[in-house]
């Protein structure tokens, strides 16, 4: 089967699917309880303590910024060792929206023996090949320190235990390098899943892009580019895979910054982002870190949070969520924690 060329895939993406209703804002969030973030360092009573149960802790900021990253990432890394992995997602040439370089590389730098990841793509572009890829890297600005192409030498196969679609999914074959995976993700809308979190970052992010990453759209077992709860489901069972695989030593930090309605895959064509920055969040679950992200958009007393939650809505991006629980792979219920 051909390549799809990048403009094909995003005009073929963005078609909103037909028939979904969009159901009540109640019923969608349910990750923490009043919405509060607790300000850590407050004394908890034992009442609270045992309301929150086993509920996962997610760390949050209001700050966007090196200091504040640094500051949430401190709270979950203590299991990150050895050869590090940053996952983020660096961008089509000139995205206007990707994570600031500045900061990346204030954080970066503070992390021994770390190496930012990324893996080429399934559609043609400014990325679908090892070379016009550095060359995008280049042109970002992601200079400062080595960005391994993970898939630059084939890929390997990681199994998926227990999955709803898939066995095994392609990842670029430097993965297994890595002793710790770090999941730096610049959370916004996504034209096919609804919205890009921590599970995007990963489950297409380091799958190859000659392989894994049809996998995961659908096109080796379907033969086409699948959508809706079926693309959600396979974006879980490639996600799972990842998280078994580095076990405690994975964790995530979410940046809520200029949350177009489009991917940094849009490049220079993504949407102007409407709704207003929140902040920035980290947790070692990976489920309940997108679910209070997705929380956080859904409880802004702002309208302009509309366009966001109607992308969410339209591509069935909230089975994201229940396909992560579903697989075990972390706690929709969790503690808000603020560091402010």
């Amino acid at each position: 089967m051909s390549d799809f060329s990048r403009r094909k895939f995003m005009k073929m993406a963005g078609v909103t699917l037909a028939g979904i209703g969009l159901t009540g804002i109640s019923d969608l969030v349910s990750g923490c309880g009043d919405q509060q973030a607790k300000k850590e360092g407050n004394s908890v009573s034992a009442k609270a303590v045992a309301e929150t149960g086993d509920k996962s802790r997610v760390y949050f900021t209001k700050h966007i910024d090196a200091d504040h990253l640094i500051q949430l990432y401190e709270k979950v890394n203590a299991e990150i060792r050895g050869k590090v992995a940053i996952k983020l997602h660096t961008g089509e040439p000139h995205g206007p929206n990707i994570l600031p370089r500045d900061m990346v590389q204030t954080f970066q730098a503070q992390i021994p023996n770390s190496t930012i990841i990324e893996a080429n793509v399934a559609y043609g572009g400014a990325r679908s090949n090892t070379a016009r890829h550095r060359e995008t890297l280049s042109v970002n600005g992601w200079t400062f320190c080595p960005v391994d192409i993970i898939d630059e030498d084939g890929d390997v196969n990681f199994p998926v235990n227990g999955g709803f679609h898939l066995n095994e999914v392609a990842m670029g074959s430097h993965l297994p390098e890595y002793d710790s995976l770090v999941v730096l993700t610049h959370f916004k809308g996504h034209a096919m899943g609804g919205f890009g979190g921590s599970l995007k970052n990963i489950a297409i992010g380091c799958a190859s892009g000659k392989v894994g990453k049809r996998q995961v759209h659908g096109l080796v077992d379907y033969g086409k580019w699948v959508t809706g709860g079926l693309f959600m489901e396979l974006m879980a069972d490639s996600g799972k895979a990842i998280c078994d695989h580095f076990g405690k030593q994975i964790t995530f930090l979410n940046v809520l910054r200029r949350m177009s309605v489009d991917c940094d895959c849009a490049g220079t064509s993504a949407a102007e982002p409407v709704i207003p920055d929140i902040g920035m969040l980290a947790s070692t679950d990976i489920l309940a870190i997108d679910q209070a992200s997705v929380d956080m958009v859904y409880n802004l007393e702002d309208s302009r949070k509309r366009d966001l939650i109607e992308r969410i809505e339209s591509r069935e991006g909230l089975r994201q969520l229940t396909a992560m629980k579903e697989l075990g792979m972390g706690n929709s219920q969790y503690e808000l924690i603020s560091v402010d």
